[in-house]
């Protein structure tokens, strides 16, 4: 794997989301698309990325009725995305499966919110710690035939040795050491994530807001590239 970068475009219009693609293409091609700039841009932004040779990860996190789900899921695949989120309820991933059919839009789960920890879980009615719910969202995701998962870094070993190594791992929440956490608080530096299982980490703030966001991208990378561990 030459390049593990999704590069978060949580930006308020098409236009804005322009501007930081054309800036990073030199260095990252593969990006994140979720719900602001999808409310703001839509299908038809998403079909410009893909049109244009970009991979793009439609992180929408369906969760729906079944049927609600599979119908979104078969507009999705059309578009031509690389990755789609779905909420990791067994219901909800078998109903995408059914959706995607034979397209080769690769959907993951899931698991529990970066956002998230033990105190807002139990707000939800969850009495347990994030890491066993992830554990049962994997568990759930493999026997509904979903391609991969997202996670926490701090739980992607974990998952890693549930999921085996068929199971594309995605983990938000990555931040180089120094770098502002905003509103996550289950983070990890991209190395550590990489070295722990991840085959793709999503950073959104950390290069998007740089001054030179193509600049930043590229000293991820080499931070990466100096990690000790496999990359």
């Amino acid at each position: 794997m030459s390049n593990p970068v999704i590069v978060a475009l949580d930006v308020a219009s098409a236009e804005e989301a322009r501007a930081l693609v054309e800036r990073l293409r030199p260095v990252v091609n593969f990006f994140k698309v979720g719900l602001e700039l999808y409310a703001a841009a839509g299908m038809a932004f998403v079909r410009e990325l893909v049109g244009e040779g970009d991979s793009v990860f439609l992180d929408l996190k369906f969760y729906d009725i079944p049927e609600t789900v599979k119908r979104a899921v078969r507009q999705a695949a059309a578009s031509g995305a690389r990755f789609l989120t779905v909420h990791g309820s067994g219901p909800v991933m078998r109903a995408a499966v059914e959706g995607r059919a034979d397209a080769p839009l690769k959907l993951l789960g899931v698991t529990v919110l970066t956002s998230f920890d033990e105190e807002d879980l139990g707000d939800l009615g969850y009495p347990c710690r994030p890491e066993e719910l992830v554990e049962l969202r994997v568990r759930k995701a493999r026997e509904a035939g979903l391609d991969g998962i997202v996670c926490s870094p701090l739980e992607v070993a974990r998952v890693r040795r549930l999921a085996g190594p068929e199971l594309i791992l995605v983990t938000p929440g990555v931040r180089s050491a120094g770098a502002a956490t905003a509103d996550q608080k289950r983070v990890a530096t991209p190395a550590e994530a990489v070295r722990a299982g991840a085959d793709y980490i999503v950073v959104g703030r950390q290069i998007t807001r740089a001054a030179d966001p193509a600049a930043e991208a590229r000293r991820l990378l080499e931070e990466l590239a100096r990690a000790p561990g496999e990359y």
